[in-house]
């Protein structure tokens, strides 16, 4: 999944995105509030963590302006406000949901989850099966019959991407979108070497691999 961080304080910005990638997460960081709005808007996020206290613009009127735009992207706000009528702020201004600073790393996380299960592409459960494969999207693991699968953070985040889409043909692009950040050269093969580093993986341990080519379109997990 791919996340928007909007952070002003550096130190902040670069503990939270390091965290969150060692989580499978993609992780784009803006670090005012206009910024924010640009690339909420440029991007298909799977989810924002908006810090309320930002230059320009602050977290409430950039919620609110994505909101307005129509976007839907789940938004998880943060804030070293915890009286009532800041969050109750923020819950009315369209935030999905409010943590107040500081918070523990394993709670945003929890939340964060929450959010996308509730938000426009949920996962159905915790543990989602296809075939011999199974994945734990909480722990973040994948195994197929009883053994666990060797996978970097990065092929396990398009794995669980692809098994979320199952049955859909996704294009390379929307590929590259969800599971790499703004960092990545679209222009690369980098989606079909990490394919194929699935597939052997998922046959190394015994199973048949779901994912299939769609030529000229792209890749669809079959169930």
């Amino acid at each position: 999944m791919r996340v928007l961080l909007v952070e002003d304080e550096p130190r902040a910005a670069e503990i939270l995105a390091r965290g969150l990638r060692e989580q499978t997460y993609a992780v784009d960081v803006a670090s005012d509030g206009e910024a924010a709005i640009f690339q909420a808007a440029a991007t298909d996020y799977d989810a924002l963590i908006l810090d309320v206290m930002l230059p320009i613009k602050d977290g409430m009127a950039v919620c609110r302006t994505i909101r307005e735009s129509g976007n839907a992207v789940p938004i998880l706000m943060l804030t070293a406000r915890d009286a009532v009528d800041a969050r109750i702020e923020g819950l009315d201004c369209g935030a999905d949901d409010y943590l107040v600073k500081p918070f523990d790393f394993g709670e945003l996380l929890a939340r964060l989850r929450a959010i996308v299960r509730r938000g426009r592409q949920p996962i159905a459960a915790e543990r989602v099966t296809i075939g011999a494969l199974t994945l734990d999207t909480r722990a973040r693991r994948a195994r197929v019959g009883a053994r666990e699968l060797a996978l970097t953070a990065k092929e396990y985040a398009l794995l669980e991407y692809l098994v979320r889409r199952a049955g859909d043909v996704v294009t390379r692009a929307e590929i590259a979108e969800h599971v790499w950040d703004e960092h990545s050269d679209p222009l690369s093969n980098v989606v079909d070497v990490y394919i194929q580093r699935l597939r052997r993986k998922i046959e190394e341990a015994g199973g048949e691999p779901p994912i299939r080519t769609r030529r000229g379109e792209g890749y669809q997990v079959i169930g």
